[in-house]
């Protein structure tokens, strides 16, 4: 039976302001992340806070969380980053600090995915007016990828890329042959809130999936977003042989149910197409063989 990976992105950048169910406390963060891989994520993804506020990239805060969740459920906890050049984060200049709580949480061996996105987009909502400020670019220069790409063949751990515009694929397939990274995963972004790539419609999907299928053919890829709902896609995405990522760091904000509850409802939708969602063993098992 097809074995289909969910991955748990439990909270995201937003806040509470737009999403006010996410979890924002270092003990809330442990606690959904275990409670989703108890229900069949075997993948989580997170932000890291520390007492609510803005979010914090600090490696021992993110190291209590994958410890902290590690302790009771093996499954791979990765982290996120600072976006170079919006707010106060990093400029493009500066990838080894961007990177160095990443790098940290690798060197200690707690690692098996990072996040490293192989493009630069802007976050323009579909619902805006001439008077709407303009959105932030999320910055990914060539130099920080080819940074942290280094430490993740240093590491050995697979990267794993957000494909928010078609040309990431190339170029992040591209940027990986030269490097020799381990097999990125690739984690197709689709978006009924930002402006970005493609909605979650099946001509979408069909049009990532050529391109990946003659830049990185056989690479495990899983479908993802921001403010979207990728439910109507999950059928299709297990038909094509896909995995797939849910949570409140992707729902469309306002979002009612909980990140568990989220995961139940992949798994039940997974096992409704003849699938089954994958253990951490065979997930592993499975990139192994990428």
């Amino acid at each position: 039976m097809q074995k289909v990976w969910i991955e748990a992105a439990l909270n995201g950048p937003w806040s509470r302001k737009r999403q006010p169910g996410i979890p924002d406390t270092v003990d809330e963060i442990v606690r959904e992340g275990i409670a989703c891989a108890e229900a069949g994520a075997c993948i989580v993804h997170v932000h890291a806070y520390d007492g609510g506020g803005p979010q914090t990239f600090d490696w021992q805060v993110y190291a209590r969380i994958i410890e902290g969740i590690r302790a009771k459920v093996d499954v791979p906890v990765y982290p996120s980053l600072p976006t170079a050049g919006i707010g106060t984060g990093p400029l493009p200049s500066e990838a080894a600090a961007r990177f160095a709580h990443v790098e940290a949480l690798a060197a200690r061996g707690l690692l098996e995915f990072a996040a490293i996105d192989p493009g630069s987009v802007n976050f323009t909502e579909l619902a805006i007016e001439s008077e709407t400020p303009a959105a932030p670019t999320y910055l990914n220069p060539e130099s920080h990828i080819r940074h942290a790409l280094a430490f993740a063949v240093r590491y050995g751990f697979h990267p794993a890329y957000a494909i928010y515009e078609p040309g990431f694929t190339r170029s992040g397939a591209a940027v990986a042959r030269a490097l020799g990274t381990k097999t990125p995963i690739y984690r197709l972004m689709f978006s009924e809130t930002f402006a970005y790539g493609f909605p979650p419609k099946p001509y979408g999907l069909a049009a990532h999936l050529a391109l990946l299928a003659e830049e990185a053919p056989g690479a495990p890829w899983m479908i993802a977003g921001l403010g979207v709902d990728i439910r109507p896609l999950i059928p299709e995405t297990i038909r094509r042989g896909g995995h797939i990522r849910v949570g409140l760091e992707d729902a469309p904000f306002g979002t009612k149910q909980t990140n568990v509850q989220l995961v139940e409802e992949a798994a039940r939708l997974i096992r409704a197409n003849a699938a089954e969602p994958a253990t951490v063993a065979e997930m592993r098992e499975a990139l192994a063989a990428s």
